[in-house]
């Protein structure tokens, strides 16, 4: 997948995270009592949320290169783009698992500790645990990640998406009145969108219809590199 989606993805989902984070953000504790910790505090939130990002992408990335040397790529990425589509219509229904409900209490419980704690490693870690918290629009890039085909590739592209997120993220904890909560509530709405739109370009890459970045041929690019690297050695034949 294309970088740009990775950033677009991440600036639309960083209008998404002002709804969704907007209260934890600015519920955040400071470090130290000069305006320097203070923003010192807060990169080293999303600085944490960022690697956990990137460390999903190579996670999904790795994945995603199994398959793909399995000689399944294409169908990855047709079965990804279906999956988000579903996950619109089921998403609501998922709360209803008492396992997931468990689990997303104890992460709770767990940033709320950090959230009592002021030292700048607390902060890091705070927003790595945030960056674990169920969200739509990491899925998406999480699915991207896997369509990538390469651990380095994966983890580039969540990288490139927290970046995205960041800009809206810090402002709101820096300024505590970038976006007004009304605002934040009805940003929420982004995200299926958002979701649709991924799942149709991870569709329409398994489709391999040769157009470049959006639909690449998945079909032949093996093939091909298979006859580049055979001619060689027939020409060294006697």
């Amino acid at each position: 997948m294309h970088l740009g989606t990775a950033l677009l993805l991440g600036l639309v989902g960083g209008l998404h995270c002002a709804g969704m984070c907007g209260p934890l953000m600015l519920a955040m504790p400071v470090a130290g009592r000069t305006r320097a910790q203070f923003l010192a505090g807060r990169i080293a939130y999303q600085s944490g949320r960022v690697v956990v990002y990137a460390l999903l992408g190579a996670l999904f990335g790795t994945l995603g290169q199994t398959l793909m040397l399995a000689g399944v790529q294409r169908w990855v990425s047709l079965a990804l783009g279906a999956l988000l589509l579903l996950g619109l219509l089921v998403s609501p229904r998922l709360l209803q698992f008492p396992w997931l409900v468990k689990a997303i209490v104890g992460l709770k419980a767990l940033m709320a500790n950090f959230l009592r704690r002021r030292s700048l490693p607390s902060l890091a870690v705070l927003g790595g645990l945030n960056g674990l918290l169920p969200c739509g629009l990491v899925y998406a890039a999480c699915a991207a990640a896997a369509a990538t085909g390469g651990t380095i590739a994966g983890a580039t592209y969540l990288f490139v998406f927290g970046l995205g997120t960041t800009p809206m993220m810090l402002g709101i904890s820096l300024s505590g009145r970038l976006v007004p909560a009304a605002v934040r509530l009805r940003l929420r709405h982004l995200a299926p969108a958002t979701l649709g739109l991924m799942g149709g370009l991870l569709i329409l890459r398994g489709l391999a219809l040769g157009i470049p970045y959006l639909s690449p041929d998945l079909t032949h690019g093996g093939a091909a590199c298979c006859a580049a690297d055979a001619r060689p050695s027939l020409q060294q034949a006697p």
